[in-house]
């Protein structure tokens, strides 16, 4: 008998439902798309709703060429740091507030007041910012208190879902962490943290394994749905750790970076990585027992695309040859690019500056240069971003000796050689180079139904392609580089603040 297992990606703009077997292989998936509610500047929220619907969409759909009766479990990963309140019977109460609301602002000031940053960061794992749950669930109780008075739980995306296919209100850790209520060093909720915000404990849901069941697929759940009832629903994970599962990241130490709009290194460890100088954070890991250290750029792909779309606006669009001469006019320039830095700060910045007033920049630019020495500028300003990432890992006992690269970027051989020699590290680059996050998710319902025995499964999933050595004479050469970027932007940093 056939053994599949159903993977549900919600994303901020879409559902991405994925069917795998047992061995590994992706049958077929499918996204299924829902609005964006973008208002007074610095709001987002989302119907809550909508995201049932693609899940009933997509897994009816997916269903079509199987019997649901194969499927073992079913799993997720999901958008983090958001707050939808629920009352008791796990009705929203209000637009879902997402990960990209920042709103809560005054919640900051308010809570530096209590408590200074760097015990914050060492409770938490995280910085102070209005992006994660509490300040959300701090501004609903402020502005809209009938809300909150009714609010029996506060949940992120997936475990909206699983309690509409079980009628259980829980979540897990990786998806708590996002909230800063979790005690990232125990990774049980903090009375402390909930204080702080002047939140009620009892508005948290019960905490799980991301591993663990978290119930069964309804009688009405398998009606909208497809999926035959009784069905095992896994909790799951929030969508960077099962991006790092998906890409081998689920031992001691192994490493990866995402190339993706946004773009990230992480690492799997047992105890939280404390950087006194706050660069870098910390989500609890899917798997149980780890913590997952991580530094996360506002742009690395998303950066090249910006110049890819610049530089090549009067060429007629062939995303495959526009990317075929983007790698040949980078290799044909010279490492350093002509002396040239790139500061890929397009959209501000988190690791490892935390200054949203950050602007990108080329400095050095002469009549000498030409569009391949940009390019590959932009790609050397990403990677260079990167170093002063994996600096702060290693400057608080990281040792990280490869990195498994994931993403769109990832797919540029010029990028994967530059990544290499930077960093001075070897880059391996898998078969499949975008379906870690839903591969993170199928494995968590392998392991959760009973599958497979653990992570390690991992090795089935993912399948290396090329392995990419650092040039050590240029990985010397790039120190030089490193030294520019970062005295370039210090120099840069008063004119930010003032525009």
């Amino acid at each position: 008998m056939a053994v599949y297992l159903l993977a549900h990606d919600l994303g901020t703009s879409g559902n991405k439902a994925s069917l795998f077997t047992e061995e590994g292989a992706l049958v077929k998936s499918m996204t299924c798309s829902y609005g964006l509610d973008v208002k007074n500047g610095n709001w987002a929220e989302q119907n809550a709703d909508d995201w049932w619907q693609a899940v009933c969409d997509s897994t009816k759909a997916l269903l079509e060429e199987i019997n649901p009766a194969d499927v073992a479990g079913v799993s997720f990963s999901g958008q983090m740091m958001g707050a939808l309140c629920v009352d008791s019977e796990g009705n929203p109460l209000r637009p879902a507030i997402i990960w990209a609301d920042m709103r809560a602002t005054e919640f900051i000031s308010e809570l530096r007041e209590k408590i200074d940053d760097l015990t914050y960061y060492k409770l938490t794992g995280h910085r102070m910012s209005a992006s994660y749950s509490a300040a959300k669930l701090a501004w609903v109780k402020r502005y809209e208190p009938e809300i909150y008075a009714k609010t029996d739980k506060v949940l992120n995306a997936k475990d909206y879902i699983i309690f509409r296919l079980t009628g259980n209100l829980l979540t897990e850790p990786s998806d708590a962490s996002s909230t800063c209520l979790l005690d990232i060093g125990k990774l049980t909720w903090s009375d402390t943290l909930a204080d702080l915000y002047g939140l009620s404990m009892d508005k948290l849901p019960e905490l799980r394994r991301s591993i663990d069941i978290g119930g069964y697929v309804t009688r009405a759940a398998a009606e909208a749905t497809g999926l035959k009832e009784g069905t095992p629903v896994i909790c799951g994970g929030g969508d960077g750790v099962c991006a790092a599962v998906g890409s081998g990241i689920v031992r001691e130490g192994s490493a990866n970076c995402c190339l993706g709009t946004s773009s990230w290194i992480s690492f799997a460890a047992k105890e939280p990585l404390i950087d006194p100088a706050m660069t870098t954070f910390n989500f609890a890991h899917m798997v149980p027992g780890y913590v997952l250290p991580t530094g996360t750029m506002q742009q690395g792909g998303g950066a090249l695309s910006w110049a890819v779309k610049t530089l090549f606006k009067d060429v007629p669009y062939d995303k495959n040859e526009i990317y075929r001469r983007v790698n040949e006019e980078v290799k044909a320039s010279p490492v350093g690019a002509k002396g040239l830095i790139f500061h890929p700060y397009l959209i501000g910045e988190r690791s490892p500056r935390w200054n949203d007033k950050a602007k990108g920049s080329f400095i050095g630019l002469t009549l000498e240069h030409d569009r391949g020495d940009m390019l590959r500028a932009v790609m050397e300003g990403v990677a260079l971003n990167f170093s002063v990432i994996l600096d702060a890992f290693r400057n608080n006992g990281a040792d990280i000796g490869e990195l498994i690269l994931m993403g769109g970027g990832a797919r540029n051989p010029a990028w994967q050689q530059i990544l290499a020699d930077v960093l001075a590290l070897k880059v391996r680059i898998p078969t499949v180079l975008e379906e870690a996050t839903s591969m993170g998710a199928a494995i968590a319902a392998g392991v959760g139904s009973g599958v497979f025995k653990d992570f390690d499964v991992i090795d089935r999933f993912l399948t290396i392609a090329a392995e990419v050595e650092p040039n050590k004479n240029l990985s010397s050469a790039y120190a030089d580089s490193r030294a520019r970027f970062d005295s370039t932007y210090f120099a840069l940093e008063p004119l930010f603040n003032q525009q």
